[in-house]
C-alpha cells in the first residue's frame, strides 16, 4: 500500500481515540463494583481484583511499549494492543464467573498498557517542536476527562442496562481505532522491526517488582501495612527486584527500558514534578466521590457529575495554554500557575462541611480542572523537548509509568491518611460524649424523648446513644476528609519550586535549553 500524508490533526484524532477509552476503563468499573460483586457471587476482598488485575497488567506493560515497538514496529504493536483490548472488553463483558472476569480484565490491561505511551510518541512526531504544546493540550483533553467522564457514565449504564455493558460500549469504538490505524498511521523510517536480543533479567525483574507493587499499594490499608506478613513479603520481593532491575537495565546492551534517558536533566526534572503532583491529585480525587456518597449521600452518579464540570473547564483552558506556549511563553511559568491553582482547589476543599450545597463542592473542583489544563500541557512540552525522536517511544513510557505510579502511591497514601485522622477524631470526639457534659446533658434527654413511644427505657437509651455515635463518626469523618485535602494542598505547593529549575527559553521550540 502506498503511504498517504494525512494531517496532524486526523493522526491526532485516530490515536487519541483508543487512549481515551482506554484512560476512562481505568475508573468507568469502579461504580458498578457493586453490581458486579452481587452477579458473580463474590466478596468485597475478591471483587475488587478486577481492579487491582488491570492496574497490575497495565504498569507492567507501559514501560516497556518502546521496547516492544522497536522489536514488532509501533504501527503493528499500536494495532495489536488496540485489537487486544477490545476482545477482552467482550471477555469481560460476556464473564461468567469471576476467575474469569479477573483473567480478562489482565489481557484487558495488557492491552491497554502500550496505548498512552504510543499515542503520545506518536503526537510528538507529528507536531513540529514549536506546537508540542497544543498537541499535548489535545492529549490532555483525553487523559484528564477520560477519568472524570468515567464514573458518570459508568454509573448510568450499570443503572439502565448492566454492569456488562461498561465492557461492550467497548467495541464499536475499538473497531474503529483499528481501521483508523490501519489506513492512517505509518511508521518512521527510523521505527524499524529490529530482532533484539531479548533481556529476560530485565523483564523479569520489572514485571515481579512492579506487579507486587501494585498489590502493596492497593491491599496496603486493608492489610494494616507492615503489621501484615503478606504486604512485607511482596514489598520485600518488590523492592529487591527493582533494585536488580535498575542494576540490570544499566549494564546491558539491550536494556527493554533505556534508563540512561534520564541523564537529560529537563526530562528527569519533569518526570519528578509529574510523580509528586499526581500523587497529590489522585489522592484528592478519589477522596472527593467518597465524601459525596458517604457522607452527603450522593450518588454514583450525581458524584460523577460534580466532577463533570472541572473536566469541561479543563478542556477550555488546555488549548489556551497550547497557544501560549507556541507564542513563545515560558513553560516552566505556565506550570507554576498550574500547581498554585490546583493547590488552592484542594486547599478549599478542605473547607468542606455536612452541609455543603453541590454548587460549593462544584467550584473547587471547577478551579481544579483549570489548574490542570495550565499543569498538563507545558510540563509535557518541556519534558521531552531534548529527547531525540528515534528515543520518544522509551521516553513516553517511562513519563506514563511514573505518572501511574504517583497516582497509585497518591491514593494508597490518602487512603492510610483518612483511615487514620479518623480514628484520632473519634477518639477526641467521645471524650465529650459522657454524663457529666453538660451538651450531652442537655441533648440527650430530647433526643431520648423522641423514642418515648416505645415505653422502653432501654430501647430509648440505647437508641439514643446509637444516634449519638452515629453523628460521632460522620463528624470525625468530615474532619479526616478536610485533614487529608489539607495535607494534598501542602504537598502540592511544596512542587512549585521546582519549576524554577526548568530553564526553558520559549514555550516549546527548537531553541529550548536543558535544566542547568
Amino acid at each position: 500500500m502506498k503511504k498517504k500524508s494525512y494531517g496532524k490533526w486526523l493522526i491526532a484524532f485516530t490515536v487519541i481515540l483508543p487512549t481515551f477509552i482506554e484512560i476512562m476503563d481505568t475508573s468507568v468499573v469502579n461504580v458498578s463494583l457493586p453490581h458486579i460483586q452481587g452477579s458473580l457471587s463474590a466478596g468485597v476482598d475478591e471483587v475488587t481484583w478486577v481492579l487491582t488485575s488491570y492496574l497490575v497488567s497495565n504498569a507492567v506493560i507501559i514501560p516497556i511499549t518502546g521496547w516492544l515497538s522497536s522489536i514488532f514496529g509501533r504501527k503493528r504493536y499500536l494495532l495489536f494492543s488496540i485489537f487486544l483490548f477490545t476482545l477482552s472488553s467482550i471477555m469481560c463483558g460476556s464473564a461468567t464467573s469471576l476467575a474469569m472476569l479477573v483473567i480478562a480484565r489482565i489481557f484487558q490491561g495488557i492491552g491497554g498498557g502500550g496505548l498512552q505511551p504510543l499515542s503520545q510518541a506518536i503526537l510528538l512526531e507529528n507536531f513540529p517542536k514549536e506546537e508540542h504544546g497544543m498537541a499535548m493540550a489535545v492529549f490532555g483533553v483525553g487523559v484528564v476527562f477520560a477519568p472524570i467522564l468515567g464514573p458518570v457514565l459508568g454509573g448510568w449504564i450499570t443503572d439502565n442496562w448492566t454492569w456488562r455493558w461498561v465492557f461492550y460500549i467497548n467495541v464499536p469504538i475499538g473497531i474503529l481505532s483499528i481501521v483508523m490505524t490501519y489506513f492512517i498511521i505509518f511508521d518512521p523510517p527510523y521505527i524499524k522491526k529490529i530482532l533484539k536480543k531479548i533481556d529476560y533479567w530485565g523483564l523479569t525483574f520489572l514485571a515481579l517488582g512492579l506487579g507486587t507493587l501494585q498489590v502493596v499499594l492497593d491491599k496496603g490499608e486493608r492489610e494494616d501495612w507492615f503489621n501484615s506478613d503478606f504486604i512485607v513479603i511482596l514489598l520485600t520481593i518488590s523492592v529487591i527486584s527493582l533494585i536488580l532491575f535498575v542494576f540490570i537495565e544499566l549494564h546491558t546492551d539491550t536494556p527493554v527500558v533505556d534508563l540512561r534517558v534520564f541523564k537529560d536533566g529537563t526530562f528527569t526534572m519533569g518526570n519528578i514534578i509529574m510523580f509528586f503532583v499526581f500523587f497529590t491529585l489522585f489522592g484528592s480525587i478519589v477522596m472527593l466521590p467518597l465524601y459525596l456518597q458517604k457522607l452527603m449521600g450522593y450518588t454514583a452518579f450525581w458524584a460523577g457529575l460534580v466532577l463533570g464540570p472541572g473536566g469541561i473547564a479543563s478542556m477550555l483552558i488546555m488549548p489556551v495554554a497550547g497557544a501560549l506556549m507556541k507564542r513563545g511563553v515560558k513553560p516552566n511559568r505556565i506550570l507554576a500557575v498550574g500547581i498554585a491553582i490546583t493547590a488552592y482547589s484542594i486547599y478549599l476543599m478542605s473547607g468542606f462541611n455536612l452541609y455543603a450545597d453541590f454548587i460549593s463542592i462544584a467550584i473547587p473542583r471547577i478551579i481544579m480542572g483549570f489548574g490542570l489544563g495550565l499543569f498538563f500541557v507545558p510540563l509535557a512540552a518541556a519534558t521531552y523537548v531534548n529527547i531525540p525522536k528515534e528515543k520518544m517511544g522509551n521516553a513516553t513510557s517511562i513519563f506514563n509509568l511514573l505518572r501511574n505510579l504517583g497516582g497509585s502511591f497518591g491514593v494508597a497514601f490518602s487512603t492510610t491518611i483518612l483511615a487514620q485522622r479518623m480514628q484520632y477524631h473519634q477518639s477526641v470526639l467521645v471524650e465529650h460524649i459522657n454524663p457529666f457534659s453538660k451538651t450531652f446533658q442537655y441533648y440527650f434527654p430530647k433526643l431520648k424523648y423522641l423514642f418515648s413511644d416505645f415505653n422502653i427505657t432501654f430501647y430509648e437509651t440505647s437508641k439514643t446513644l446509637k444516634l449519638f455515635y452515629l453523628e460521632v463518626q460522620r463528624q470525625s469523618a468530615m474532619l479526616s476528609y478536610n485533614d487529608v485535602f489539607w495535607i494534598m494542598s501542602v504537598l502540592t505547593i511544596l512542587m512549585l519550586p521546582l519549576t524554577f529549575f526548568m530553564k526553558v527559553k520559549n514555550g516549546g521550540g527548537e531553541k529550548n535549553i536543558p535544566i542547568h
